[in-house]
């Protein structure tokens, strides 16, 4: 019997996937659930698994794109599977073809000693006498090597003396997931009015608060650390609660206002960037967040995020000083009206109390949609943040750290 294998729907919105990686080959015996192929949406990568066992036949290549319900692979399910010593010759078989592959390559030169003789067509001849290019610096993809006049145009004058370094190119298409980030980034920034406005915070009080407490935390959670992202979280969620505007979101002519928030916390992954969502992180405590984004974070490692997880969220938290940056700007994950920035922590001089000291300071900064948040709300917002970051024993922890840690 021979099964027609469909491409599942990931979600509802989602009418399209791509093929991102087989992990068989045409002519394989697969077991049934058996991972066979990665397919990017436009929000999440996910797993192919077999529906049968037998031996597959793949019906789309790698960098297609595939709708939703169209047949990408046949597995007979009448195949009898090898046995355990069948398979050793397929193995083998590309050792033994590996050579030839070799040949081919060494022989991709010899178009070179040709291609001189091929005289480019007069437009191309026109182009590379105007860049002073010799042909003998070209070499044509036209036939049999020669110029064309795109050869021409793309073409480059030497900027000197050859080194011996190498200077190769690759083209490389972008995965579905990575070119829908990109036109999300673009459409957030054509279809907003999008102002960012800055701080900085004293990060002392927090880290005496981790030094007293993270070992006896990590111990009493299973593991779980105590780290900033807690701590963010929290002055997040109280300064959404003061400051509303900043969690809602424009539609048309209207405002969306939310009375729970939903936080989206930005992380880099395989594929690219990923912003899984902390559902009501408002009624979360301090080792509820710390699970949920562990929990998360390795979802998106291990390329098991769904789309389910990054669907929704309110507001956005970014962490790039993970990655050194000790400002920037972050832009809007939409449709959402606010995305705030973490940077690196750097020790610095600052006036306390008219003398200067020392302390650890971290650049926060918020972006946001103008037409719906105002500059009060903004300000506010990100001194209600500072606030709570800087007097996180009183505003955040209800001035009992060891029961807000759950000691």
């Amino acid at each position: 019997m021979i099964l027609e294998m469909k491409v599942p729907s990931p979600g509802e919105s989602i009418k399209e996937v791509e093929i991102a990686t087989w992990l068989v080959k045409d002519g394989d015996y697969v077991e049934k659930d058996q991972a066979i192929a990665e397919v990017d949406s436009d929000k999440a990568t996910l797993e192919l698994p077999a529906e049968a066992s037998g031996v597959i036949t793949l019906k789309a290549e790698e960098g297609d794109a595939v709708a939703v319900g169209a047949v990408v692979c046949l597995i007979d399910t009448a195949a009898a599977k090898p046995s355990g010593s069948a398979p050793a010759p397929v193995a083998e078989a590309p050792k033994a073809e590996a050579p030839k592959v070799e040949e081919k390559k060494a022989e991709a030169p010899a178009p070179a000693a040709t291609y001189a003789a091929q005289a480019p067509s007069p437009a191309a001849r026109k182009i590379l006498d105007e860049k002073n290019i010799q042909l003998s610096d070209i070499v044509g993809t036209g036939k049999d090597g020669r110029i064309t006049k795109e050869d021409a145009v793309n073409a480059v004058p030497s900027m000197g003396t050859p080194t011996g370094g190498t200077r190769g190119t690759e083209r490389i298409k972008l995965s579905m997931l990575r070119r829908k980030v990109a036109e999300r980034l673009v459409a957030a920034k054509n279809d907003t009015a999008m102002l960012t406005t800055f701080n900085e915070v004293n990060m002392t009080p927090i880290n005496n608060l981790r030094n007293e407490y993270k070992d006896t935390f990590k111990a009493k959670h299973a593991g779980v650390g105590l780290g900033y992202m807690s701590f963010f979280t929290k002055a997040v969620t109280r300064a959404l609660q003061l400051y509303p505007d900043v969690n809602s979101m424009m539609d048309g002519d209207y405002k969306v206002a939310y009375d729970f928030c939903d936080i989206s916390i930005a992380v880099s992954g395989p594929k690219g960037l990923m912003v899984p969502v902390v559902r009501n992180a408002e009624n979360l405590t301090f080792r509820g967040i710390e699970a949920e984004i562990k929990r998360l974070a390795i979802k998106a490692r291990d390329g098991q995020i769904t789309v389910d997880d990054m669907t929704g969220g309110t507001f956005t938290i970014t962490n790039g000083g993970v990655f050194g940056s000790m400002l920037s700007t972050p832009i809007i994950n939409p449709p959402q009206s606010g995305i705030l920035g973490m940077h690196n922590i750097i020790e610095r001089p600052i006036a306390v109390n008219g003398k200067v000291e020392i302390h650890p300071m971290m650049y926060v900064a918020l972006s946001y949609d103008h037409r719906i948040i105002d500059g009060r709300e903004s300000v506010g917002f990100l001194v209600a943040v500072k606030e709570a970051l800087e007097n996180p024993v009183e505003l955040l922890c209800d001035n009992n750290p060891k029961k807000a840690f759950e000691l």
